[in-house]
């Protein structure tokens, strides 16, 4: 398995060259004070260093090791403690969070490629500081001022921890019906008693403290998600000056044996009764929880693009250094018994998908966390309206067409090993077990799908992705006719995208089961068009560069090979939407 080095060359590419984000920053007055082009870099070269140097070299034995559980408490892999002290100490918990509470304050787009870098490292790790974003998210925008105060310092510190206790064993993705009870107390806490699963995070060895963000109903809740509260449980109860006081009444029960991330603890969590503290209003917890549900989901589609990255650098090495059969047109290393695979036409055509679904996805990751600084950060409410229309239509995509993808992209570098790819000590399986996940948490893909074409594009009756086409065409319109040969078959993908919407949208008028029948294979098509245009902006980026330097030549020529190879798969999948409903139907539930 290659080391893991950052791809901060291509992160500055994206950044600078393609999408001018200080330009985005200079705009945005909540960002101009606190980054700028000089201090991203800086951030960026550090996070490589950290992720590279002290995370990467535990990926393997955090794998074969795991955790372990015993009577409560959690033990994470040899080396997990001190890289996490590491990591808090460099502040990239709070890489994202609010100075006000001691986090650097960084947009979106930046803490996107720190989390990448630290995916790509080590996915199991990563976890633990993600999810303590995401709950600081939630008590940032949610909590009381004085739930702020106590508890965020230490979080975007990395000396507390964070959870998400959203799911129960007999509720999926379904949290309307969860049974977790919140029962008020005199002193205005609550006692909160239940039992959640799937818990990432929910006891470990890393902080002192973790704290449990958790979905339970009053007594008196309405039915459904509409009867949902929020509470902050902390593990360890605090006291007024801030110091650590008695243990909660909480407790893991267990923690799951699976596929992969086995360095990362999934537990099963039991309230019995635990004092927690009420996160926004009664009966509004989903708000909370979606306030940093697209930071996670965009995330979590990160995490499958930075597998991907990591396979993709092991598979090149092995490429270039493994000799096997000649070349179809003759011998290329001459002085050894065979080529390097790398002359195969198959070996080539693997490694190019792998590189145009990386580099493609790096630039559509960062296309949604620039939409998520501008809804945040704008004063212009037209501006920022539109940046959040933008955002919910396309994190259902980042989230399942990035995941997705980096499955291919991990089987490819598998493959590529050929029967080494199936060994352990070369890495790649791991990183295959690993990413399976990435399309079943936050929602699995499916779920995610069903989302972009019910919600957000039947609901929104076209509108939201209207905003997305406009702008692909107006870059079209705008275009040097020296891009023409990335901008004529992106501008046939956006018609052939625009019928589909308008089709599935009649269709939807007629029979409801049109929607859920079309929301995979659209939502495909809607990634591969995506990346066709962050592919025709790289492109426009590198024109004119290539004679003098090699990145911008390779740029171009992945960029040919996704519209020649990769972008035509639309075809067949345009023609299974169209092909309806009906014949998943024809079938009686005894027939299956």
């Amino acid at each position: 398995m290659a080391d893991y080095q950052a791809p901060l060359r291509d992160m500055r590419f994206v950044l600078n060259e393609v999408f001018d984000v200080s330009k985005l920053w200079a705009q945005l007055p909540g960002l101009a004070e606190v980054v700028d082009a000089e201090t991203a870099a800086a951030i960026l070269e550090e996070a490589g260093k950290v992720t590279a140097g002290s995370i990467a070299p535990l990926n393997r034995s955090g794998d074969e090791e795991g955790c372990s559980w015993t009577d409560g408490a959690v033990k994470t892999p040899t080396g997990f403690p001190e890289a996490y002290n590491t990591y808090a100490e460099g502040g990239w918990v709070g890489v994202g969070g609010s100075p006000e509470f001691g986090g650097m304050g960084m947009p979106k787009v930046i803490g996107a490629q720190v989390e990448e870098m630290v995916n790509s490292a080590n996915l199991s790790f990563g976890l633990y500081p993600m999810l303590t974003a995401g709950a600081c998210l939630s008590v940032l925008n949610h909590a009381s001022e004085e739930l702020k105060n106590q508890y965020l310092p230490n979080m975007y510190a990395g000396v507390w921890a964070g959870s998400m206790c959203l799911t129960e064993p007999h509720a999926g993705t379904d949290l309307g019906i969860i049974r977790t009870k919140a029962e008020p107390q005199a002193n205005g806490s609550y006692k909160i008693t239940g039992t959640k699963i799937f818990i990432t995070g929910g006891e470990h060895d890393l902080t002192e403290n973790i704290i449990h963000l958790v979905l339970a109903k009053l007594p008196d809740a309405p039915a459904g998600p509409k009867g949902i509260s929020l509470f902050l449980v902390p593990k360890v109860m605090v006291n007024a000056d801030g110091s650590l006081g008695a243990k909660n009444t909480l407790g893991c029960g267990s923690i799951e044996h699976k596929m992969g991330i086995k360095g990362s603890a999934t537990c099963v969590m039991n309230f019995d009764g635990a004092e927690g503290y009420l996160i926004g209003e009664v009966n509004k917890g989903l708000n909370a929880m979606f306030t940093m549900m697209n930071y996670e989901r965009l995330g979590v589609g990160i995490q499958g693009l930075a597998l991907g990255e990591r396979s993709y650098q092991s598979a090149v090495e092995y490429a270039r250094d493994r000799i096997q059969s000649r070349a179809p047109t003759g011998p290329v290393a001459k002085e050894k018994a065979a080529d390097p695979i790398i002359v195969h036409p198959d070996v080539r055509r693997m490694l190019l998908t792998m590189k145009a679904l990386n580099e493609g996805g790096r630039a559509f990751s960062s296309y949604v966390a620039m939409q998520l600084d501008t809804a945040k950060y704008s004063e212009d409410k037209d501006v920022a309206k539109r940046a959040e229309e933008l955002v919910a239509l396309l994190t259902p995509v980042a989230k399942a067409f990035l995941t997705d993808m980096g499955l291919e992209t991990t089987v490819h570098g598998q493959q590529i090993f050929g029967g080494h790819g199936f060994i352990r000590e070369w890495g790649q399986e791991q990183l295959i077990r690993d990413c399976r996940i990435t399309q079943i948490y936050e929602g699995t893909n499916g779920i995610q799908s069903l989302d972009l074409m019910g919600r957000k594009i039947v609901g929104s009756g076209g509108s939201f992705y209207k905003h997305f086409a406009d702008e692909i065409k107006a870059f079209i319109a705008s275009a040097d006719a020296s891009l023409a040969e990335f901008t004529q078959p992106l501008q046939a993908a956006v018609a052939n995208l625009d019928d589909l919407t308008a089709w599935v949208l009649e269709q939807a008028k007629q029979n409801p089961n049109e929607i859920g029948a079309a929301s995979v294979e659209y939502l495909q098509v809607f990634g591969y068009t995506a990346y066709a245009y962050m592919w025709a902006l790289m492109a426009r980026a590198s024109l004119g560069k290539e004679a003098e330097d090699a990145f911008y030549q390779s740029k171009l020529g992945t960029a040919r090979f996704f519209f020649a190879r990769l972008l035509p798969r639309t075809q067949s999948l345009s023609a299974s939407v169209k092909a309806g409903s009906e014949s998943l139907y024809l079938l009686d539930a005894a027939q299956f």
